[in-house]
């Protein structure tokens, strides 16, 4: 199990801790925040781009494949979700993720294209693809 505590308030700014580990995240200062980290969003694309990269160093070095330097490129928008066949909103949107990959070092296509379909094995990319379960508890007037 994963254990992550974040703190913060009155302001947009949270602390972020685990395993005595500690970020900072915020919203930029046009959108009420004070700028001092990375938005969820942003942090959420770097989770996705840092699993990925893992993934696919973890794998090659399995392989013994000669790999350099991997590098994951995300971007995160919403579109509006027109031809959605199963959204129930008229105005809904969709979250898209466009990620690149670029990885460097002496490799083969085949290599190439195997570590292209590893990608998509990243835990979190399945996370965020499969459904996600989330239970909620709100407790007032304490603190953890």
């Amino acid at each position: 199990m994963t254990s992550v505590v974040v703190t913060g308030g009155p302001g947009l700014a949270q602390t972020i801790s685990t395993r005595g580990l500690a970020v900072v995240a915020d919203e930029p200062a046009d959108v009420g925040g004070t700028d001092a980290g990375p938005s969820p969003y942003e942090l959420l694309l770097g989770a996705l781009g840092a699993c990925t990269a893992m993934t696919i160093i973890l794998y090659a070095k399995r392989k013994q494949w000669p790999i350099e330097r991997v590098t994951v490129e995300l971007e995160h928008d919403r579109v509006h979700a027109q031809d959605c066949i199963d959204c129930d909103e008229k105005d809904a949107r969709l979250d898209r993720i466009r990620k690149r990959i670029s990885v460097e070092g002496p490799l083969h296509e085949e290599q190439r294209a195997r570590l292209e379909e590893i990608s998509r094995k990243c835990p979190v990319q399945r996370t965020l693809l499969g459904s996600v379960e989330i239970e909620e508890e709100l407790v007032l007037g304490s603190y953890l």
